[in-house]
């Protein structure tokens, strides 16, 4: 099932994504269509198909759900690694002894207050001239940690900042339109094998392609429940938690996003987010 959010009388409401349209779930936000699946103990699918209208509305999907916490993840992909080792000024092999390490890379994204859903700008820090994307596979969380289905994310980070100090890295990553999420979530059962997805990212600026790059979750170096089970490590997330697996797909300098930029990410299970880029405020 492909669950998300639209825009459907003045207001933001959960919807099923099917046939090319989307049906509306009356009076529920995909939050709370969480909270009361945890509450009443019934099935996400489940509750979505009772709750569902019978007819279709345009399939214009908004951010798809506004997440209690957002948590990412670091050098889970050799290429992320290899590149921080040699971009960062770090001791040799800073990076790489965390990609080879059984604890993951795990820190705090923010919330929904830096969220932002198709077609809505991410953010450029302003005080950055090496802002770009990282294209990840995101998991949707229950309270319990159950994964409740994927989405796509975009990881925006100025990463001159957390080259000039790692210890900089909550200013690289946390700011206003520092996370895209989208288009919409898909549940386990529908999207398969989270580890075997082709996955495209490509940057259009003035209607020119100035980057594009691919990957397979196949390269990530850990399993999402892996990924899942250090995250609630002494620290129970909320329900609708999202948790960012990291990037296998890098932009280099040469391609840093600058206003009016274009990005897109694709996975064909999924979908395509694609987001504007605009200097935060």
């Amino acid at each position: 099932m492909k669950l998300g959010q639209i825009r459907w009388n003045n207001r933001v409401t959960a919807a099923i994504f099917e046939s090319g349209g989307a049906r509306p779930l009356p009076d529920h936000t995909l939050f709370d269509l969480i909270c009361r699946s945890e509450h009443e103990n019934i099935p996400l699918t489940d509750l979505a198909r009772e709750l569902a209208s019978a007819h279709l509305e345009p399939p214009a999907p908004v951010l798809p759900l506004r997440p209690r916490e957002v948590w990412a993840c670091g050098c889970t992909y050799e290429t992320s690694a290899a590149f921080r080792d040699g971009d960062c000024g770090t001791p040799e092999g800073f990076y790489a002894r965390v990609y080879k390490s059984d604890r993951p890379e795990i820190f705090f994204k923010g919330t929904a207050r830096v969220c932002v859903g198709p077609g809505q700008p991410i953010g450029i820090r302003p005080d950055s001239k090496f802002t770009a994307p990282e294209p990840e596979l995101a998991a949707v969380l229950g309270s319990r940690g159950s994964i409740l289905g994927y989405t796509l994310a975009n990881d925006v980070s100025a990463w001159d900042i957390e080259r000039e100090n790692p210890l900089y890295l909550p200013q690289s990553k946390i700011y206003a339109g520092s996370c895209a999420l989208g288009p919409v979530i898909v549940t386990p059962d529908e999207l398969g094998d989270p580890r075997s997805l082709e996955m495209t990212c490509s940057i259009e600026r003035n209607g020119a392609r100035i980057f594009c790059g691919s990957t397979s979750t196949s390269r990530l170096s850990r399993t999402v429940e892996a990924l899942v089970e250090y995250l609630l490590r002494a620290n129970p997330a909320p329900a609708a938690t999202v948790l960012l697996t990291g990037t296998g797909i890098i932009v280099t300098e040469q391609a840093a996003l600058a206003p009016g930029d274009v990005v897109s990410i694709r996975v064909p299970q999924i979908g395509e987010l694609t987001n504007p880029a605009a200097l935060a405020q």
